[in-house]
């Protein structure tokens, strides 16, 4: 059984892909289509000039043949000479016209009906352009009566022309421009693509292929780009491309290493997580020993090791950066901020105490489960914050919202002692620690991971120092707001 051949599809490296004209090409065509351009400029009025300069011959002539046969006495030339006069000024008549009297000087035997009629002593340049190209495109065989200024005291001469020869040398003239045009336009377009290819097109394709060899090979020092000493716009390209390069080739080595040290620290978590879990089981069994300095040290021992595994467990949490995708839909603020603080026994009753004022119909665009963990870091943060105050200090945490410009505001403040300066500018960043005792500094991190993924942001908003602390958290507001809820609020 014969199998038929299947047709290859083209590549994109075909000659096929590589007829398509370059950058020098195009500015080649482009030179000469405008310097087309400027001669058909150039020849609209020329040709018209051209008309005006053949027809002008043809009146001097006209004018000179007219003195002669004005003073000659009536029929004393030859009607020979006559007619060979009129010939050479491709004219079938010759008139003259002196104080309101016209005489006719010389003709043919049968002139022809006028059928154009072109005034020199009237200059239009429009109207001049006009009656050449007239002549050119459909100019054949009509009769031309051509008027112009007559010699001593006549009022004008005229004449009575075939256009034909006219037409003749006006072809003849256009002919010979448009080739004086095309050795111009390719001079110039051969200069032109000689000077841009070298000072413009073969820079930029060697910019090209160094930002492609770079891509290939960034980590190659052979691949980066050495800036030429032009001292124009592409010299300013190069070295900035040369700085951009370095910089870039920086920051992926610095990178690099980034994440082979983190692999080596997520390796380290592991196994001293394995190992601290084993301490605290040996720590569980020391807590039955009844020796009474045991008892004492064993407690402290197990809230050491309690934070160093949490500590294992955060780092690798946040290494994995594994978050779900959240599922936004609207979500009761109201309902959520309450479900948060019945889950941390926070209550207007309570140690601190809780007080809430969000509208009962607020709800945002968010992801349930996302903002409750978000809250959760923000309120135990707030609490643990109060707990250490003195008793006879007010310690409360209030929370407030309003809707805006499509946004909810949510503010969330504490009677604490608040963040202290030296940690404001790298609280939101990993394992810069929150100022508590115990925090790995993730939370916060964490916290405002989750609320950018949903569309919204946390800013820690300035506050005098000992008042406590004030997040602003922004959530988009849901299209369709409920007019009115129950107090306690209802998650959809």
């Amino acid at each position: 059984m014969i199998e038929k051949e299947r047709p290859v599809p083209p590549s994109s490296g075909t000659p096929i892909g590589r007829l398509r004209p370059g950058l020098s090409g195009r500015l080649m065509l482009l030179s000469v289509l405008f310097v087309l351009i400027a001669e058909v400029l150039i020849y609209v009025p020329s040709i018209a000039n051209y008309r005006n300069t053949w027809l002008n011959d043809r009146l001097a002539q006209g004018r000179a043949a007219a003195l002669v046969l004005e003073r000659a006495p009536p029929d004393s030339l030859p009607r020979d000479l006559i007619d060979d006069l009129l010939k050479g000024m491709d004219a079938t008549m010759i008139a003259l016209r002196i104080e309101q009297s016209r005489r006719l000087l010389a003709v043919a035997d049968m002139p022809p009906p006028v059928q154009l009629e072109i005034d020199l002593r009237q200059r239009h340049p429009v109207d001049e352009i006009m009656s050449a190209f007239d002549i050119l495109l459909f100019g054949s065989m009509r009769t031309m009566r051509v008027v112009g200024p007559a010699p001593g005291g006549g009022d004008f001469v005229e004449l009575i022309i075939n256009e034909r020869r006219l037409r003749m040398a006006m072809l003849a003239y256009s002919w010979s421009i448009l080739q004086v045009s095309l050795v111009i336009c390719g001079v110039v377009a051969a200069l032109l693509y000689l000077v841009l290819n070298m000072q413009i097109v073969r820079p930029v394709k060697a910019l090209a292929g160094a930002m492609a060899r770079f891509r290939d090979q960034p980590e190659n020092a052979r691949t980066l780009l050495e800036p030429s000493q032009r001292e124009d716009e592409l010299g300013d390209l190069e070295r900035s491309i040369a700085d951009m390069q370095e910089s870039l080739r920086q920051q992926l080595r610095q990178r690099e290493h980034l994440a082979n040290l983190g692999l080596a620290v997520a390796k380290i978590n592991h196994d001293l997580r394995n190992m601290l879990a084993s301490a605290q089981l040996m720590a569980d069994r020391l807590a039955t020993t009844a020796d009474p300095n045991v008892q004492r040290f064993v407690p402290k021992m197990l809230e050491t090791l309690d934070r160093a595994i949490a500590f294992c467990q955060a780092t690798l949490a946040y290494g994995k950066a594994q978050e779900q995708t959240p599922k936004l839909g609207p979500v009761a603020l109201l309902m959520l901020v309450n479900d948060v603080g019945e889950q941390l026994a926070l209550s207007p009753e309570s140690v601190p105490a809780l007080e809430v004022d969000i509208p009962p119909g607020l709800r945002v665009s968010a992801d349930p489960d996302h903002l409750h963990r978000v809250l959760t870091n923000l309120l135990r943060n707030a609490r643990a914050a109060l707990e250490n105050l003195p008793a006879e200090q007010k310690r409360v945490i209030r929370i407030s919202a309003e809707a805006g410009g499509g946004q909810v505001r949510l503010d969330i403040r504490d009677s604490g002692p608040g963040i202290p300066p030296r940690i404001r500018e790298t609280l939101f960043q990993a394992f810069s620690g929150s100022g508590q005792r115990g925090s790995t500094g993730l939370g916060l991190t964490i916290a405002q991971e989750l609320l950018r993924g949903m569309g919204g942001d946390m800013t820690l908003m300035e506050t005098p120092a000992g008042e406590g602390a004030h997040f602003r958290l922004s959530l988009p507001e849901t299209e369709a707001q409920v007019a009115q809820v129950p107090r306690n609020g209802g998650r959809a």
